[in-house]
């Protein structure tokens, strides 16, 4: 359970970090990738999913802020590869913005949904937004596995390395 905006400040850096990492392997032909099939946001380009993972930090900073369920941020150009690292730190930078110095009340207090009668907590909001970009850093790596792109391992080591350890761990 998060008790301080602060704190979940310091998780979703580490959760930017690992975005970036996997966008950064990204190879040149990456940039206007686009699934073979699909329509609506399964045939978006990578370069749309990295447009959505910075304006959605934004939807759920106002929801968080219970300033509506609102796209309300001028994304930077993710037209170009070399655009896509400094968009993703300038939507960084603006969610800091948005969550610092909030009161740590806000984590428990009720935000109604957008689509039903219901209320989320603020501290689920937050959630939300990690699942969201996880979700979304998930689907690039998949796309670069199927074009057997390099997709950076989590923990920086293969299933293959912690097999071969596993003999010591038995010992």
């Amino acid at each position: 359970m998060l008790t301080d905006p602060q704190e979940f400040l310091r998780f979703f850096d580490s959760i930017h970090r690992r975005t970036l990492r996997d966008i950064q392997a990204l190879p040149p032909e990456a940039q206007n990738w686009t699934p073979p099939v699909g329509e609506g946001e399964k045939s978006w380009s990578i370069n749309q999913i990295v447009h959505h993972i910075c304006e959605s930090r934004m939807y759920f900073s106002r929801a968080y802020r219970n300033e509506g369920w609102l796209y309300d941020w001028e994304v930077p150009s993710t037209e170009r590869q070399s655009e896509w690292i400094p968009a993703l730190n300038e939507s960084h930078a603006e969610f800091h913005r948005r969550l610092d110095g909030t009161p740590a009340e806000w984590l428990n207090r009720r935000i109604k949904m957008i689509d039903t009668d219901g209320t989320l907590s603020g501290w689920r909001i937050l959630m939300m937004l990690i699942e969201h970009e996880v979700h979304h850093r998930s689907q690039i790596d998949t796309y670069s596995g199927l074009n057997g792109w390099d997709v950076p391992q989590i923990y920086g080591r293969t299933r293959e390395q912690i097999d071969e350890l596993q003999e010591s761990q038995r010992g």
